[in-house]
């Protein structure tokens, strides 16, 4: 991936709602290239929604999720570290639907992140200890032990695989949403010129708008005017209203929007790791030796169908992945299953 030059980005500031603060610790500058959607708990979910696209979403604290058996073998591959409180403690961030977000009680964290993270626990023979943080927090409380692993629809990038190791399991794209009126068709840096964008602050998808702001300067063109709000509740009210143009986010939580609501619709795709391709991983502290043991867990929870009825569940299917691969900072950059050649 090209190493971007600081550009120029143009910012407005909205003084109706709090504007999220720049990142600047060291946990910010790892989260710059994330896949995920910082932001607040769904607000006013209700126990089941029914979507156009068929899926029956149930945010009720009541999740019975689908379960997995020990499988000895795997169970043996766990580290002695990690395996003798019998838990597997796991971080996510609780701030998209359909990804990972409070259940109706407002509390209870849920989302198709968790449910694989359940299976994955299951398969090794522990414990699932959810444990809800903050985007910008996951890295250091990871490094410091806190954290046993990440599901928080992470992406594996260049910095972090310098700290982190991953086991993939979804593909990883962001995309563009509009209202419904709208017209736009996201395809580049060429369509969003002189546009108002919400965007997540430490986020994969601020970090492309950054990029092809740069694009749009270069060829002297109107950078797009980056917004930041301080939850999902003000983005899309936002955008509802007209105050923003086009809203960025991970794409299973713009096509949930567009399945759910008469307003909004999806006008643009893009991979997470835009200009190259990244994929959605468990995260796991560099060489402790989880990340192997949650790869072959994955990989029997593909194999017995147990990952694809997860992923249907939440209406991802389209995002599935053949089989889960261990990266590391010495195989980063080889082609991985899942990714387009």
């Amino acid at each position: 991936m090209a190493t971007l030059s600081t550009p120029t980005v143009r910012l407005r500031r909205l003084p109706a709602l709090p504007a999220v603060v720049l990142l600047g610790t060291l946990a910010g500058t790892l989260a710059l290239s994330g896949c995920s959607d910082p932001g607040a708990a769904a607000v006013g979910a209700q126990p089941t929604t029914a979507a156009r696209n068929g899926v029956v979403y149930n945010t009720s604290p009541d999740q019975q999720r689908l379960r997995a058996e020990k499988d000895p073998a795997l169970a043996a591959k766990v580290p002695e570290l990690i395996n003798k409180d019998g838990k597997l403690t796991v971080a996510t961030t609780a701030g998209s639907i359909p990804l990972s977000f409070h259940a109706s009680d407002d509390k209870t964290p849920i989302g198709v992140e968790l449910d694989i993270a359940q299976l994955v626990a299951d398969k090794l023979g522990l414990e699932l200890d959810v444990q809800v943080t903050s985007w910008e927090n996951w890295p250091l409380k990871t490094q410091s032990g806190d954290f046993e692993a990440v599901f928080s629809n992470v992406g594996i990038n260049a910095a972090r695989v310098k700290l982190f190791d991953f086991s993939s399991y979804r593909a990883a794209y962001m995309g563009f949403e509009a209202k419904k009126s709208s017209t736009y068709d996201i395809k580049g840096s060429d369509d969003i010129s002189g546009r108002k964008i919400s965007v997540g602050s430490g986020t994969n998808q601020e970090k492309i708008l950054i990029a092809w702001n740069q694009e749009l300067e270069a060829k002297g063109k109107a950078p797009a005017v980056l917004q930041y709000y301080s939850s999902d509740a003000d983005t899309i009210l936002a955008l509802s209203s007209g105050r923003t143009d086009l809203n960025i986010a991970p794409f299973p939580s713009v096509t949930y929007r567009e399945n759910t609501r008469d307003d909004l619709k999806v006008v643009g795709k893009v991979n997470a790791g835009w200009p190259s391709e990244t994929l959605v991983a468990a995260t796991t502290l560099k060489g402790n030796g989880l990340a192997p043991a949650i790869t072959d867990a994955l990989n029997s929870a593909i194999k017995d169908g147990s990952y694809g009825k997860v992923l249907e569940r939440w209406g991802l299917a389209e995002e599935a992945l053949p089989e889960s691969t261990t990266v590391t900072e010495t195989n980063f950059g080889t082609p991985l299953a899942g990714e387009t050649q």
